[in-house]
């Protein structure tokens, strides 16, 4: 358990249970009161991340229980109003900075506690106030104004600031959806850090054809909707003897895998050391898995619409929006969660209650068979673990799932909610870049696309990725009857080669697999990537947005491990001007075969909204699997026992005592 000695006493620790325990709120506190000395920057200091520094590899491998721990926590500092970030780590233990440097530069991302504060500036300013005047609107204290990421667009009067750029809807009435009545046309340019209007941009104040604000309400909320369907019969998860898995901290253990969870404010749900046992042996498969960056860019050129290309991770942080959970209504079944401590904006330890959750479900059939000669069956059902946790970020809602299948196969699965972002049109009026979702309603076409870190270490650390295509062979005398087809695989050798995209021409499909392991057949342990949901990027890579996004534009990167290397878009990328992360890393040309390998995956949503996306749009899906591809010798879960589940019933009073074998 944690232990905390007050900061005077000799030999003043911290001790953990595990090199990968989360920061407790006492260290998060003790960071912030080191750095507030070391700067001296007074009530002006504010802090961008504060988050542990993740132990070695080989630290985290050869761990012993007992054994003290360093513990390191790393740091991006600001001095408010001004430009530049300090970075660098502080020793918890000791209590002092142990490395800093300055960037120029660099801006900080917008944090949540400033968001309200740029809706009261740019309210404030006579300008906004004056175009508001100018559509007719009276309730000016429904009026809500949504702080955007700017982007880098060149634009004069911009440069050397941290700034926002604002979107403006309103509600009719409290409670009203404001998303359902978009003021068009008015975009204020804030300051963050000295929260100035630098400008008002109204787009039609010149020609005075003002698009008119789309007034049919269009709710969601509880509190106004009247009529609802017949509700339906309970469906209840029930498990009477409680849950299958065993949490110790933050290590979970469930079925034969076992693995540990933690959280952080860029990221959100960090999942670390993934093993499965087979046999009595634990297989290492995993050693870290993140949803690393992600971006938004909507496809209008119209009006200032082509600004909304947005890193809801890197310039937002992802975890720092995160939501606390309700049992019964975002999780089913028997729950445990897990709570988070994050820092806010003036280094204060902030909760998150039931952040993360962890619970059990059915899947479906595992495996079945009916052998028409003896006229026997066997059947057995498939579970999987779920580990999730939700991010609510403006309009948005991202839900982040993490499977792990009782047959050794890892999902990722986003889950996009929450309210499309609107812009108002004249009713009827063709679209050509959007969808009018209901009557002056615009939806944009956009796309969502993640990248996903992960660090992996198939049966040990060696590992190389092996790119697998299909080939057709023509007819001819190997092939008299036209339909033998193949699978060629070749090694990704280099970081240049290793950028790859989906081919559906050629099935292709990428292996990790360790040349140093063989399974019972003499062929390398691996597992297949499943790409489901790659996207193509249709930003202009020369482009202002296209540039600071160059990850997306590969569905696979491949790197050597660095620990530096985290973020696939550069680890300051609100106002960056493009060209960092995975581009920069990559020109090296490493070699990534046979070695601690990252493997990076860019997968998404390409989203052209539909009529049926509003007033609050259907979960939506997409995300990648990893599964077993010779890792084992035969079918992990031919094991299974055979059984039933009891609380099933049927409507005919059926009993099917012997489902899973009978003759």
């Amino acid at each position: 358990m944690l232990r905390i000695l007050e900061p005077s006493s000799p030999g003043y620790a911290v001790e953990h249970e595990h090199p990968l325990d989360p920061m407790s709120s006492a260290e998060i506190s003790r960071t912030s009161a080191v750095l507030r000395e070391h700067f001296g920057l007074g009530d002006d200091i504010r802090f961008e991340t504060i988050e542990l520094v993740e132990p070695g590899k080989e630290v985290v491998r050869g761990f012993v229980p007992g054994t003290p721990i360093e513990r390191l926590a790393r740091f991006n500092v600001y001095r408010r109003a001004r430009t530049g970030v300090w970075t660098g780590k502080v020793d918890i233990n000791l209590g002092k900075v142990v490395a800093e440097e300055f960037l120029p530069d660099a801006r900080p991302m917008i944090s949540p506690e400033e968001f309200l504060l740029i809706e009261a500036a740019a309210k404030a300013d006579p300008r906004f106030k004056a175009a508001i005047e100018r559509r007719g609107i009276e309730r000016y204290d429904l009026v809500c104004v949504d702080p955007w990421t700017a982007g880098n667009f060149g634009v004069p009067g911009e440069e050397g600031r941290r700034i926002a750029h604002t979107f403006v809807w309103m509600r009719m009435f409290e409670l009203d959806n404001y998303y359902a009545h978009p003021v068009e046309g008015i975009n204020v340019v804030v300051d963050v850090d000295t929260m100035e209007v630098l400008r008002v941009d109204d787009h039609f104040e010149a020609s005075g054809d003002y698009v008119p604000v789309p007034e049919m309400p269009l709710n969601y909320d509880s509190a106004i909707l009247t009529e609802y369907r017949e509700p339906s019969s309970p469906l209840d998860v029930i498990q009477p003897n409680g849950p299958s898995f065993i949490v110790e901290g933050n290590k979970i253990s469930w079925e034969n895998w076992d693995l540990r969870v933690s959280f952080n404010g860029r990221e959100g749900l960090v999942l670390h050391s993934l093993g499965y046992t087979f046999g009595g042996k634990r297989r290492p498969i995993m050693y870290r898995a993140s949803i690393a960056e992600m971006v938004v860019p909507y496809g209008t050129p119209e009006g200032s619409h082509y600004r909304k290309n947005v890193f809801d991770s890197g310039e937002y942080g992802f975890g720092k929006l995160a939501n606390s959970l309700s049992l019964g209504c975002d999780c089913l079944g028997h729950i445990h969660y897990f709570d988070v401590v994050l820092p806010d904006l003036f280094g204060n330890p902030r909760a998150i209650e039931n952040c993360i959750c962890l619970h059990e479900e059915d899947a479906g059939l595992a495996w079945k068979h009916f052998d028409f000669r003896s006229e026997r069956t066997e059947v057995r059902r498939l579970r999987r673990l779920v580990i999730s946790s939700i991010t609510t970020v403006g309009n948005y809602e991202y839900a982040s799932y993490w499977y792990l299948y009782q047959n050794g196969t890892i999902e990722y699965e986003m889950k996009a909610s929450g309210i499309i972002n609107t812009a108002a049109c004249k009713p009827g009026t063709p679209q050509k870049f959007g969808t009018e979702v209901a009557p002056g309603v615009v939806g944009h076409i956009h796309q969502h696309v993640f990248s996903a870190r992960l660090d992996m270490e198939v049966d040990g650390p060696g590992n190389t990725v092996m790119e697998c295509d299909t080939h057709a062979m023509p007819i001819g005398p190997d092939n008299p009857m036209g339909n033998a087809f193949y699978v060629e695989e070749r090694p990704l050798k280099t970081e240049l080669e290793a950028q790859r995209c989906v081919d559906f021409g050629k099935m292709r499909y990428w292996k990790i697999v360790n040349p140093n392991v063989t399974n019972w057949v003499g062929k390398p342990t691996g597992y297949k990537l499943e790409t489901g949901s790659a996207v193509q990027f249709y930003n202009d890579p020369e482009g202002p947005s296209g540039r600071r996004a160059g990850f997306a534009y590969k569905h696979l990167w491949v790197t050597p491990f660095h620990p530096d290397e985290r973020f696939p878009a550069g680890d300051f990328v609100n106002l960056s001007k493009g060209g960092e992360g995975l581009p920069t890393w990559t020109k090296d040309d490493r070699p990534v075969e046979n070695t601690d390998l990252v493997i990076w995956h860019s997968f998404g949503l390409h989203h052209l909204p539909r009529p049926e996306d509003h007033p609050v749009q259907p979960c939506v899906l997409c995300g990648f699997k990893l599964m077993p591809t010779g890792f084992f010798d035969q079918n992990p879960i031919i094991d299974l026992p055979p059984g039933k589940n009891h609380a099933s019933k049927s409507t005919s009073g059926e009993d099917a005592e012997s489902c899973c074998h009978h003759a």
